[in-house]
């Protein structure tokens, strides 16, 4: 008995003991600003409120962006993005004492998600304004909080930062790389709806309350605040240009079948010498290798946020966020700058030279991290992190559970009857097109995938070019849409030529398999880079070749002959039956037309049509069935050009069809286009749907 009363008094001793330890870790976390009452509810809040902030910073760019994307020059709606120097205002201690007032902050986080529903302004400028505003409210917010002299503020904006961004990545894995605030209306009034309640929660609980015990910053040993802000910017930049959606890396490494590479899905100093070096590598290697290297970088970046959260959170908040955010621009303009070099002033200086960008970028983050201040010498030591507060279990459940629903999200998209062979009355058939897509936005800048989709679906197209289609760029939006058009059509993908080689796109689409693919930079010695792709298609059996492409503007007249020379070889190269799907930005008749039609052995699918100057279809070894053009609805700036085709029994003796006729009557109902574009239309046609127009449909009779 004596023995187990001494046990006991032991035990007790140490419930004690540990009682007096952990009111002392308490009493010591509260003293430094940081709040063990943390719990779902909190996490949750903060989720949403990341959520919020980068829904509103990854989409001003591309709303900007779409001005001089429609007028193809400079167009002033640029000046926009000083919103995101705001921040500025907060070199006013006056101005920053009653930003971080709880009411005013409160008002803040209120008017950002408000801007949320610029989505439904009435026009594309009246949106630019809102969003815009959005934008250097939730700056405002950011400057308040992770630079507040409180800890625990800081530490629930770095993980508010931090949660937000994983819950934005997973729901762009159940919208196929779309962001749901900007989806449709539906979507839209949802997210908005859960930003009020988070905001209005934040304001409720107190959380943004500063207590008066830490009002008073320490300031010794505080980091180089130009040098912590290049850092900042720079990290901002790096994630959103690689890591603002999970398709992106695998878009950069993409090369042309059989072996394109990973597809889109589910797949101190030395430190930041390994982070270049992956940078480098998904740079300049192709396929696996180079996904890989995106691999390390995802690993890199990720490690590297709460030292330089770290680092910034202790200077003065209005000068560092707003040169951040500065840094964030130039980084994103000269983006735009290494592919548009040849729209813009000083262009022939970026072209291509994304790796300059690299550098910089892997520079000026590693100043940052070296700038010293709290974390010293190990930055990469999460343990020494002393204003984020190391992850609760609540903090990795909630990480779980968002990676999970976005694995769920990979689950539901997938479907094994995706790529079933479409059963037509004669396998032979086929019906390829080509339309100038325009980024996946309309003509307002509001997105057009669903729109475009059953448009496309409607023209009954078994394989389909789409130019102007690498959206996979920040200021584009980040989007895949060769993967949302891929599984809302049932199709394959030939994405090329990949992000990283400075074209503005080239997407093949097919229901039928693509056997081998060959991506191509087209000789472009002063003007814009030219994609163009040469795939062989395997149709009911049959191989058939597709030359597709993009050719340069017409004013680069060396350019297009050298071009059109280029894809000339390509088709006279093909051993199979071929189709060229391309936009020549040439009329009939002229040099580059005959260049193609002559040298490439192919011939026009309709030599009567003389309104074209940019898309045409031309081909050979096969049988001429039809001809359309299509009004692009407000969907784009150009039609969609629709061809159907025979394969003959035998490629070596056939005759094609050469009597034109637009009596539909005269046609076996098999090969008749889609009724749902009307009837044949002589002459243009202003129509604001898809109708038949410029004197089609047309059909060939033997």
């Amino acid at each position: 008995m004596a023995g187990k009363g001494n046990k006991s008094q032991v035990e007790a001793g140490k419930e004690s003991s540990k009682g007096k330890k952990d009111d002392a870790s308490k009493q010591y976390l509260e003293e430094k600003g940081f709040s063990e009452d943390i719990g779902a509810r909190a996490l949750i809040r903060d989720t949403v409120n990341g959520y919020v902030f980068w829904s509103i910073f990854q989409a001003l760019a591309p709303m900007i962006w779409f001005y001089p994307l429609n007028e193809l020059e400079i167009s002033g709606y640029e000046a926009f993005a000083v919103v995101w120097l705001i921040p500025i205002v907060c070199e006013f201690s006056g101005l920053l004492q009653i930003l971080r007032n709880r009411w005013a902050m409160g008002l803040l986080r209120l008017a950002s998600v408000a801007s949320l529903a610029s989505f439904q302004a009435p026009s594309t400028l009246s949106r630019l304004i809102i969003l815009a505003a959005g934008a250097g409210t939730s700056s405002l917010v950011l400057a308040a909080t992770l630079f507040s002299p409180c800890k625990r503020i800081r530490c629930q904006t770095y993980w508010s930062l931090s949660l937000g961004l994983f819950a934005f990545i997973t729901s762009r894995i159940w919208f196929v790389s779309f962001v749901p605030t900007w989806w449709n209306d539906q979507t839209n009034s949802v997210i908005i709806a859960l930003g009020f309640i988070a905001a209005l929660d934040q304001i409720v609980s107190g959380m943004d309350k500063v207590e008066k015990k830490v009002q008073v910053m320490v300031s010794s040993d505080q980091p180089a605040w130009f040098a912590a802000a290049l850092g900042f910017g720079s990290l901002l930049f790096l994630t959103h240009w690689c890591f603002g959606e999970v398709s992106l890396i695998t878009r950069w490494v993409v090369k042309g079948y059989p072996d394109p590479g990973p597809q889109p899905g589910i797949w101190g100093y030395p430190w930041s010498f390994v982070g270049a070096a992956a940078f480098f590598a998904l740079y300049y290697l192709p396929t696996w290798q180079g996904y890989i290297g995106g691999l390390v970088l995802g690993v890199y970046t990720a490690s590297i946020w709460p030292a330089m959260v770290n680092q910034v959170s202790a200077c003065a908040p209005g000068r560092t966020l707003a040169l951040a955010n500065l840094v964030y621009i130039v980084e994103v303009l000269f983006l735009v700058w290494t592919v548009a070099f040849n729209f813009v002033p000083g262009g022939e200086y970026t072209r291509e030279h994304s790796d300059w960008l690299i550098g910089a970028v892997m520079l000026f983050i590693v100043l940052g991290l070296r700038s010293g201040g709290r974390t010293g010498s190990d930055y990469t030591a999460f343990a020494r992190i002393k204003t984020i507060r190391l992850p609760t279990g609540l903090h990795r459940a909630m990480i779980l559970l968002i990676v999970v629903i976005g694995l769920l999200g990979f689950g539901h998209r997938q479907d094994p009857h995706r790529h079933e062979l479409p059963k037509k009355a004669n396998p032979r058939d086929f019906t390829a097109a080509i339309w100038t897509y325009h980024f996946g936005y309309d003509n307002k800048g509001w997105p057009s995938l669903e729109r475009s989709a059953e448009l496309l679906n409607n023209t009954g197209a078994d394989v389909i070019t789409l130019l102007e289609s690498d959206a996979s760029k920040p200021f584009l939006g980040n989007n895949d849409l060769g993967m949302w058009l891929g599984e809302r059509l049932g199709m394959y993908v030939d994405f090329g030529p990949s992000t990283k080689d400075h074209t503005w796109g080239n997407l093949l689409l097919s229901k039928y398999p693509i056997v081998k693919s060959t991506h191509h930079l087209l000789p472009s010695p002063h003007g814009e880079l030219a994609p163009a792709i040469t795939a062989t298609i395997n149709i009911a059996g049959q191989h058939v070749d597709f030359v597709v492409t993009h050719m340069g503007n017409d004013r680069d007249v060396l350019d297009r002959k050298l071009q059109a020379s280029f894809l000339a070889d390509e088709l006279r190269n093909c051993k199979n039956p071929a189709v060229f799907l391309g936009y020549v930005t040439s009329q009939p008749g002229s040099r580059d037309y005959k260049e193609l039609i002559s040298r490439g052995g192919v011939k026009d699918i309709d030599e009567t049509d003389k309104g074209r100057w940019c898309e045409y279809i031309m081909y050979k070894g096969l049988i001429r069935l039809g001809y359309a053009r299509v009004t692009h609805g407000g969907l784009s700036d150009t039609e969609v050009q629709i061809g159907r085709f025979r394969i003959p029994e035998d490629p070596k003796n056939f005759v094609d069809n050469r009597r034109l006729t637009k009596d539909p009557a005269r046609v076996d109902k098999d090969l008749l286009f889609n009724s749902v574009f009307g009837t044949y239309h002589d002459g243009h046609g202003y129509f604001s749907d898809h109708r038949f127009h410029m004197s089609t449909p047309k059909y060939f009779l033997p």
